[in-house]
């Protein structure tokens, strides 16, 4: 079996996936002005739920049966989309969605910790701690000192933002425990239909009855947090899970704050302070040091220099 690795098909869709969850603080910020994050939440999942369930049948692929499986789907579904995704949106009603997404970037580095302490088979080793450490130190450097001493919706803001890049790390494992002898595929449907079961009456005590007299600006971008960020960027994720692997689908962790500082600037006029990428660049470096490959690379190339020199 050939080692996966990153070929020019699989840059370009690691490029596209980056752009379309980057898209997805841009397409929030603007369904903010009309309505609330659980609602916003409820659009994403339940417009996707469908889409996917066609995709499975499509696939002829069958759904699994039986209360356990089906309980599984609804605490996934609660873990990678529901709480997420809610506590974005509603960090993004005090933040710059650039912002979100950096804050956002802390998911790899903490989920690495968060597999070492609940899985016996992700030892927790002293890169992943310096991993994490650096992702604090970048956290730290991008909340700024002065948020230290004080608490305001800002800063709450932020911390709903950590707390969804935990609930995503938590995600992580609960899949790994409970779903992993399913198709992907159908995981990503029975996850997303759990979510949607969740969030009807979460969005219906939220915020009442959906309205349906939106501006178009708002209906598109709900159109594109569902169908780009939620279901095209599921069918990206699989695609290059198949053909790069899991270590290699990492690097869009890195790609996504870039694009959506970017398209937060280009659509929405955003900017970012300097400290923001700074925070970043620790953070990126974090992910690197937790991953591993990149000081195992060097460390190949100092040997072999070593050894041509001798």
């Amino acid at each position: 079996m050939a080692t996966p690795r990153i070929d020019l098909t699989a840059a370009a869709m690691l490029l596209g996936l980056a752009a379309v969850w980057g898209g997805s603080f841009v397409f929030a910020e603007i369904a903010l002005r009309e309505l609330g994050p659980m609602t916003i939440t409820l659009h994403r999942v339940g417009w996707a739920a469908p889409l996917l369930f066609v995709l499975v049948r499509l696939k002829r692929l069958a759904l699994p049966r039986g209360w356990r499986i089906w309980g599984s789907y609804l605490v996934m579904g609660a873990l990678n989309n529901a709480i997420p995704f809610t506590l974005i949106f509603w960090g993004q009603t005090a933040l710059e969605g650039g912002l979100a997404s950096i804050l956002n970037a802390t998911t790899a580095v903490f989920g690495a910790v968060v597999a070492g302490l609940l899985l016996r088979d992700e030892p927790l080793l002293p890169r992943k701690l310096i991993g994490a450490a650096l992702g604090v130190l970048g956290v730290a450097v991008v909340v700024g000192a002065d948020a230290l001493g004080t608490l305001s919706l800002r800063n709450l803001a932020q911390l709903a933002v950590l707390a969804a890049a935990l609930s995503y790390a938590l995600a992580s494992v609960w899949a790994r425990v409970r779903l992993g002898d399913q198709p992907p595929l159908v995981n990503a449907f029975g996850m997303i239909a759990g979510s949607t079961v969740l969030m009807i009456p979460a969005a219906l005590w939220s915020d009442g009855l959906p309205d349906l007299g939106l501006a178009p600006v708002t209906w598109a971008a709900l159109a594109g947090l569902s169908l780009l960020s939620t279901v095209l960027a599921y069918l990206l994720y699989f695609a290059i899970l198949r053909r790069a692997g899991a270590a290699n689908l990492t690097l869009v962790t890195l790609l996504i704050p870039p694009f959506a500082i970017f398209l937060g600037w280009l659509v929405l006029g955003e900017a970012l302070p300097a400290s923001a990428w700074i925070g970043f660049a620790v953070i990126a470096l974090g992910l690197l040091v937790t991953d591993g490959r990149a000081a195992r690379a060097l460390a190949a190339r100092y040997f072999l220099h070593t050894v041509t020199k001798e």
